[in-house]
């Protein structure tokens, strides 16, 4: 069973964060879609973020994974483009319920806020989470993007 397209995006402060999870999932054969950046000096996370929303929202990846130092910065620029629902996750509970209650397509994360066994188990169970549909259908409908 070939595995879905995951596509990444960081700012500087994310930079080896994404590098490492992009690794490991391009290994365990999830196909990748690398939008940068592409090294550790100073850019801008809107940029990023932008880039991430706009390949998830168009299809070109089932889902991503953007992070910058907080995580905030890059999910708030993702979630302006339609069909982008980005969710910042500091757990697995979150990670899990954002894709259960939330149907989030985009996993954020804060690289100086979490560390990497903790982004590994947020990246595992976000990855293999589905959406709860029922009660929560409606709900997502009312955020403007299909779920």
């Amino acid at each position: 069973m070939t595995k879905p397209t995951v596509a990444f995006a960081a700012d500087h402060a994310g930079f080896e964060l994404k590098n490492l999870l992009r690794d490991e999932l391009k290994a365990q054969g999830y196909g990748i879609l690398d939008l940068g950046t592409d090294g550790p000096d100073s850019v801008d996370y809107p940029d990023y973020g932008r880039a991430l929303g706009e390949a998830v929202g168009a299809g070109k990846a089932a889902c991503g994974i953007a992070v910058c130092g907080t995580g905030i910065g890059i999910s708030i620029a993702a979630n302006r483009i339609p069909g982008c629902r980005a969710a910042l996750c500091h757990d697995i509970t979150s990670a899990r319920l954002c894709r259960e209650h939330n149907d989030a397509n985009v996993l954020a994360l804060g690289a100086r806020l979490i560390g990497v066994e903790t982004a590994r188990d947020c990246v595992k169970t976000f990855l293999a989470t589905d959406f709860g549909g029922g009660r929560h259908i409606g709900r997502v409908a009312k955020l403007g993007q299909p779920a």
